[in-house]
C-alpha cells in the first residue's frame, strides 16, 4: 500500500500566487544596458594584463622615441674622441661609443627610426592589402583566381632575399628599406582581407546595399571592410614588430641606413665588434629595446585578437 501524502503547504495562502502587474512602463524598461562592440572589445582587452602591459610599453616607448633625445645636452651625431667607450654614468646614461657619442641619445634617434619604418610598413601593407583583397574576394570568380594566382607566385619569393636584392640594387638608405619590406609583406593582409571578404558579401545587409544600387566600392567601403577590421587591426600589430626586426637585421648586415644615422640595427652592430672588450652597454640596450618592442607588440596582438574575436562576446 502507498502511504498517505502528508500535506506541507497548509500555511501557504491564496495571496502569495497572485500574477504580477504588467504595464508597458515595465515592459520596455532595459535590464541591461547595451554595449557596443568596440567596448566590449576594450573592456575584454582591458581584462588581460599582458596585453595592457604591452599597450603601456609601446605608449612609454613612442614617448621616450618623441622626447628622449631632447632629454640630454648631446645631439646624436656629436663626437668627443676624449670620451669614447664610457660606461653609463650619470652624465652618459647609457654610456658612449667607440666615437665618444652620447648612447641614450643614439638609442632614441633609432627607436624614431625603427617605429617609423615599422609604422610605415604596416600603413603601405593596409592600404595595398585591404584594396587587393577586397576587391578580389568581392569580385570572384576569374577575378579572384587570377589575383589569387599573383599573390601565391609572390608568396612564394623568398621574402629576405627579396628585400635584399632590392637593397642591393636601390641602394641602401630609409626609403629603400620601406619599399623594399612592402613590395611583398602586403600579401599576407590581402589573403586575410580576402577570406573575410568571401565569408560577408553574402549577408543580409551586403545584398541589401546591392539590391539598392550601391557600387562596388562603396559596399566594400561601408558594408565589408567595417566587419573585417578586427582581424585586420590584429595582423597590423604582427607586421609593425616584423618590420622593425627586418630594419635592425638590414641595418646590422649593412644594408640600412649609413652612418652617422642611429637606428637600433646599427647600434647593435657596432656593439657585437666589441662585446668581448667589456664595452657590453653598447650592444645592451640597443638589443634591449628591439627585444622589449617585438614583445609588447606581440603580446598586445593576442589580446587584441581574443578581444575582437566575436565568437567570444557574451
Amino acid at each position: 500500500m502507498i502511504p498517505e501524502r502528508k500535506e506541507t503547504n497548509q500555511n501557504l495562502s491564496d495571496h502569495l500566487f497572485l500574477p504580477l502587474e504588467n504595464s508597458s512602463y515595465h515592459a520596455e524598461t532595459i535590464a541591461k544596458p547595451s554595449i557596443s562592440y568596440w567596448k566590449d572589445a576594450w573592456m575584454r582587452l582591458s581584462r588581460n594584463k599582458l596585453s595592457m602591459a604591452g599597450l603601456v610599453m609601446l605608449i612609454l616607448l613612442v614617448l621616450m622615441a618623441i622626447f628622449g633625445p631632447l632629454l640630454t645636452p648631446y645631439s646624436y651625431d656629436h663626437q668627443v674622441l676624449t670620451e669614447g667607450n664610457l660606461p653609463p654614468s650619470s652624465e652618459h646614461w647609457f654610456g658612449t661609443d667607440n666615437l665618444g657619442r652620447d648612447m641614450f641619445t643614439r638609442t632614441w634617434n633609432g627607436a624614431r627610426i625603427s617605429l617609423f619604418v615599422g609604422f610605415m610598413a604596416a600603413i603601405i601593407d593596409f592600404i595595398i592589402g585591404v584594396a587587393y583583397g577586397g576587391f578580389s574576394g568581392y569580385k570572384g570568380g576569374r577575378t579572384d583566381n587570377f589575383m589569387m594566382r599573383i599573390i601565391e607566385i609572390l608568396y612564394g619569393l623568398p621574402y629576405l632575399l627579396m628585400v635584399i636584392l632590392l637593397m642591393v640594387v636601390m641602394g641602401p638608405g630609409l626609403f629603400t628599406i620601406i619599399i623594399a619590406l612592402t613590395v611583398t609583406g602586403w600579401v599576407g593582409m590581402a589573403r586575410i582581407v580576402r577570406g573575410q571578404v568571401l565569408q560577408l558579401k553574402n549577408a543580409e545587409h551586403v545584398l541589401a546595399s546591392r539590391t539598392f544600387g550601391a557600387s562596388a566600392g562603396r559596399v566594400i567601403r561601408k558594408n565589408l571592410l567595417p566587419n573585417t577590421m578586427g582581424p585586420i587591426i590584429v595582423q597590423m600589430t604582427l607586421t609593425v614588430p616584423t618590420a622593425i626586426f627586418a630594419e635592425a637585421f638590414l641595418s646590422f648586415l649593412g644594408l640600412g641606413v649609413q652612418a652617422p644615422v642611429a637606428s637600433w640595427g646599427v647600434m647593435a652592430n657596432d656593439g657585437l665588434s666589441v662585446i668581448l672588450s667589456g664595452h657590453w652597454w653598447r650592444l645592451f640596450f640597443p638589443a634591449f629595446f628591439i627585444s622589449l618592442t617585438m614583445f609588447a607588440f606581440n603580446v598586445l596582438g593576442d589580446g587584441l585578437q581574443d578581444a575582437l574575436d566575436p565568437k567570444l562576446r557574451k
